[in-house]
């Protein structure tokens, strides 16, 4: 397989995900799912990703996260980065989780 088909097939892989677990609506699948899908690093690589962007938000200083939670300045520079940008995807995540923390009475 060419590197553009492999890219293009890869592309369309992670709409296929992306498409079922927005249409899930089961977090519990969706958690199996993933824990099946990656592995234990990788899952929690992504939980600690989450926590960096939720610290962000809050205020939290890039060497407090570090230390909290033993996380590299750069990656945390990176999350910064994408959060500060107009059309940030992980500022519309934290938006739609704290609107659906408020619905649900948490936070």
């Amino acid at each position: 397989m060419s590197e553009e088909n492999l890219e293009n097939k890869l592309s369309e892989s992670l709409d296929e995900i992306c498409t079922l677990i927005s249409r899930s609506g089961d977090p519990v699948l969706i958690k199996e799912f993933l824990n099946c899908l990656l592995t234990k690093t990788e899952t929690e690589e992504i939980a600690r990703r989450w926590i960096l962007v939720q610290e962000l938000d809050m205020g939290t200083t890039q060497r407090e996260i570090a230390r909290k939670y033993n996380m590299s300045l750069c990656k945390i520079t990176r999350g910064s980065r994408e959060l500060k940008k107009d059309s940030s995807a992980f500022r519309k995540m934290l938006d739609l989780y704290k609107k659906v923390s408020a619905e649900n009475g948490e936070r």
